[in-house]
């Protein structure tokens, strides 16, 4: 199964651990950009961009109005 643009837009926000087992599946392998803990916040760990390279979850980040430089990216991986 591949990532559809659809799954990708109903990941933001949510939590990797909330993704259904399909879902999961299907983004697996995609990068995903989550908000760097600080002792001064203690940030919601949702994802806030998901793409196919680090440049295009900066490139979602900054569209949408966030500092990239305030997010940790890791490559979502396969959940087995």
């Amino acid at each position: 199964m591949t990532a559809t643009a659809k799954d990708s837009e109903q990941a933001i926000g949510r939590s990797p651990d909330r993704l259904s087992l399909d879902e999961h599946v299907r983004l697996a392998g995609k990068y995903i950009a989550l908000e760097i803990y600080t002792p001064e916040a203690l940030p919601l760990r949702r994802i806030e961009a998901i793409g196919d390279s680090l440049e295009e979850c900066v490139r979602m980040l900054k569209k949408r109005g966030l500092d990239p430089g305030q997010f940790e990216y890791s490559r979502l991986p396969y959940p087995y």
